[in-house]
């Protein structure tokens, strides 16, 4: 029986909360919080992460047939997993990702530098930062959106800043090709990020993965659009 696990990233709260949909809809599935959200200390980068979720899953002998899902930091500790240790992984379901660094850095420093004057306690900074969250978060239902951002409030905005640089240096463009386990991709195309359509570019260097793209959706989209999602996510798995 495959083994769901689903990643989080630095944006939708910057923890496991944002997977409550999915974790309800799929018993027996896990979403750990990653090192350095809530507690604990950031990994330097993607293999990092990619080492200390491995580490937790054997632990608890979930580490067969896993089927992983994640967004953005998520989905590159996904996609490095299943490119170091394929014998582990059976599918991976991937959003809002990107399998090499901007070329353009500008937008990403100036937001990463409003994260750190955020945090160094600018009030009007950090209302800014709240904000952002907010608005990337215009498509989930109205209740969750708002556990979601108290949940930003408690990790906190340097946490996120950490998480990104780690996100930002991810490169595995060259290996694409050579990925093994059977890959599903999904794009919001309403994202108000305007992210670069890093999952067409995945989709075009790894034979046989599969692209669905959503509206009204845009970098969380199993948080945005859960129903569909799940849909997608259990159709997925029935066919490994």
């Amino acid at each position: 029986m495959a083994q769901l696990v689903f990643i989080h990233g630095p944006g939708a709260g910057g923890c496991a909360a944002a997977w409550t949909q999915q974790l309800a809809h799929f018993p027996g599935s896990v979403a750990p919080t990653l090192p350095g959200n809530l507690e604990g200390t950031h990994c330097a980068d993607v293999k990092g992460y990619t080492e200390w979720l491995r580490g937790w899953l054997w632990a608890q002998n979930r580490h067969h047939d896993l089927v992983m899902m994640g967004y953005t930091l998520g989905s590159a500790i996904a996609l490095q997993y299943a490119l170091d240790y394929p014998e582990e992984v059976k599918g991976l379901i991937l959003t809002s990702i990107e399998a090499e660094p901007r070329k353009d850095q500008s937008a990403f420093q100036k937001r990463q530098q409003m994260r750190l004057n955020a945090a160094s306690g600018d009030s009007a900074t950090y209302k800014e930062w709240t904000e952002f969250q907010q608005h990337h978060l215009m498509w989930v239902e109205p209740a969750l959106r708002e556990e979601l951002v108290e949940a930003h409030r408690k990790v906190g905005p340097r946490s996120q800043y950490e998480s990104l640089v780690a996100y930002s240096q991810f490169d595995v463009k060259d290996r694409l090709p050579g990925l093994k386990p059977k890959l599903l991709l999904i794009r919001g195309d309403d994202d108000p990020g305007d992210a670069p359509q890093g999952e067409q570019r995945i989709h075009e260097a790894v034979r046989g993965s599969l692209l669905v793209r959503l509206n009204s959706a845009g970098h969380f989209p199993a948080t945005e659009r859960p129903v569909e999602v799940n849909k997608l996510i259990g159709e997925f798995v029935a066919g490994l």
